[in-house]
């Protein structure tokens, strides 16, 4: 039989055995309805999000490709010659690169590539090569010559002609670059000499009928006479030119001079008499006296007592009459002046009205002898078949002449069409050569680029909208390292020729590195183009936490304590990088609300 202790102790036992299950019954099993409230997600807290300051920046960014700017292909204008003295390019004018352009770097007055032999000289400018330039040239082409020319250091003048001066210039710049400028070709030069020797022979020919003509009758007499007829009728004519040009004699110049002091003495003799007169007319009389009498007492009113009188004292006006009378006399004198100048001038013009009569004369007589003297000697040389051969001889000579003068004008050092390039901006780069060496010339033989960068890129419409031309930019390489740019073009002045098409809805641009240190062509950049940006740090907030109230305005919903908020009402400003600028109530460090609540 147990004792009572342990039957206690087993009851105890026992009793901390079932309520231990029970415990863990109780934490395994529940109602539906705990299960289900158990299981319910918990209330959603606020996302908030603090009020910052700090300078915001937008930008658009696009990728694009670090190329050299403005590819331009090379065309030769014309054929260059072949080898001195055969201006036809070669064979049958076939022209054939001797020397490909080569890739790279190229400055002013090199030469870009050769033709035939021939050098193909790269030089600035903005008006194409067109013609073959050549002695006499004029034009924007040779003005444009001459100041590459002087760029160069090989002087000449800059007269838009090509003359001796710049041929002398274009052969020191062919001689440096160890070629020789091009000369006439022996076709041209035999040209020359055949017209040459036709002149010689005109000549000849002429000398030798005008002799058989003068010895088969003495003209020299009337020769004489007509060559004083001639002199005569010069001195004549211009006997008369300077007296239609001479108003005066001197004579009569000096009598001018006289009749116009005489007038001048009477209009101021006639004026210092008027103005006597005119002071004695106006010179003021004496007023009324009065006469001593009784004196009235001191009153209210006074009146003349019967002991005062009033006499007005009246003076006679002074005698004007040999005033008048001056002033008549000098009047007349005037008047007699006047007229006495007159009779000078009128004597004058009678005097020169003969003079030039007379002299008009001499010249229709001195016309008339040397009309005489002419007749005389067309007389003595009465058409003969000697004479109409002098006639001929003489037109021959004046063709012959006029020929030779108008391939003068053409004749010597020239600079063919294909042998210079005249490229808007130096140095420039080979970038692309279409012509192998050997190979003919057909179409563009190089391309070339500047010496500088460019990016060319594209961005949507909508953005292209946003950007202008000087804006500031950024391009960003594989590594990390950015460079400063600027947006140069947007849209069609972006274009690049030979560059792949867009696709639709694109909008070209095209930004310039401010430095090229280390860059290389085809390396593919980041761009970033800053369309706006804060002068100073300002507050900006999430753009998701920024609400539009039905009345139009913007507010924020500030958290103020947990779970508790308020909207706070405020202006927006520049947006970027999904911020906003704001401006109101608000203070930095502020949580506003951007879900949740």
């Amino acid at each position: 039989m147990k004792s009572p202790r342990r039957l206690m102790a087993g009851i105890i036992v026992g009793v901390v055995v079932i309520a231990v299950v029970g415990w863990a019954l109780s934490t395994r099993l529940r109602s539906p309805a705990d299960e289900a409230a158990r299981r319910a997600a918990p209330r959603p807290s606020l996302v908030t999000a603090a009020v910052e300051r700090r300078e915001l920046v937008s930008t658009v960014v696009t990728s694009g490709t670090l190329e050299y700017g403005s590819p331009l292909p090379i065309n030769l204008a014309g054929a260059v010659a072949g080898p001195v003295g055969d201006a036809a390019g070669g064979v049958s004018g076939l022209q054939r690169a001797t020397r490909a352009p080569r890739k790279g770097r190229i400055k002013e007055g090199a030469v870009l590539m050769e033709v035939n032999g021939r050098p193909v000289f790269a030089l600035r400018g903005s008006v194409p090569m067109h013609r073959t330039i050549g002695p006499g040239s004029k034009g924007d082409d040779v003005g444009q010559l001459q100041r590459a020319l002087r760029r160069l250091g090989f002087g000449g003048p800059l007269t838009g002609v090509f003359d001796r001066a710049t041929i002398a210039a274009v052969t020191r710049m062919y001689t440096k670059r160890g070629y020789e400028a091009q000369q006439p070709t022996l076709t041209d030069r035999q040209t020359y000499d055949t017209l040459r020797k036709a002149v010689q022979t005109a000549r000849e020919t002429l000398a030798t009928e005008q002799q058989t003509l003068d010895q088969g009758r003495d003209v020299l007499p009337l020769k004489v006479r007509l060559d004083n007829a001639e002199a005569d009728m010069t001195s004549a004519k211009r006997a008369l030119k300077k007296a239609e040009e001479q108003r005066l004699t001197p004579e009569e110049a000096t009598e001018l001079a006289a009749a116009d002091a005489a007038v001048r003495a009477a209009e101021e003799k006639l004026a210092a008499a008027k103005q006597e007169l005119e002071a004695a007319r106006t010179q003021p009389a004496p007023g009324p006296t009065t006469t001593p009498g009784p004196t009235a007492p001191p009153g209210p009113t006074a009146t003349p007592t019967a002991g005062t009188s009033v006499v007005a004292v009246s003076q006679p006006p002074a005698d004007t009459s040999v005033l008048r009378m001056r002033v008549e006399n000098a009047g007349a004198d005037l008047a007699a002046a006047h007229e006495a100048r007159d009779r000078v001038l009128d004597k004058a013009r009678q005097a020169r009205e003969k003079r030039l009569e007379e002299l008009r004369k001499a010249v229709r007589t001195a016309k008339e002898a040397l009309v005489t003297a002419r007749q005389s000697l067309r007389r003595a040389r009465q058409l003969s078949p000697v004479r109409l051969k002098v006639a001929g001889a003489r037109r021959d000579v004046a063709a012959a002449e006029a020929m030779l003068a108008e391939y003068a004008r053409t004749y010597g050092t020239s600079v063919p069409p294909g042998e210079v390039v005249f490229l808007p901006k130096l140095p420039a780069r080979v970038h692309k050569v279409s012509v192998k060496a050997g190979q003919r010339i057909e179409n563009e033989v190089a391309t070339v680029t500047s010496s500088s960068f460019m990016v060319t890129g594209s961005v949507e419409a909508a953005e292209s909208e946003l950007l202008r031309a000087g804006m500031e930019a950024s391009i960003e390489l594989d590594t990390g390292r950015t460079y400063r740019a600027t947006l140069t073009a947007v849209g069609d002045q972006a274009k690049v020729p030979g560059a792949e098409e867009l696709v639709d809805g694109a909008v070209p641009i095209l930004l310039t590195p401010i430095e090229g240190k280390q860059l290389k062509a085809g390396t593919a950049v980041t761009a970033r183009i800053t369309v706006g940006a804060t002068k100073e740090p300002v507050l900006v907030v999430p753009v998701a936490a920024v609400i539009t109230s039905a009345d139009g305005k913007a507010r924020v919903r500030v958290e103020y304590a947990p779970d508790r908020t308020k909207d706070v009402e405020v202006r927006t400003g520049l947006t970027a990088d999904g911020n906003v600028q704001v401006t109101g109530e608000l203070k930095e460090g502020d949580r506003v609300v951007i879900s949740g609540g």
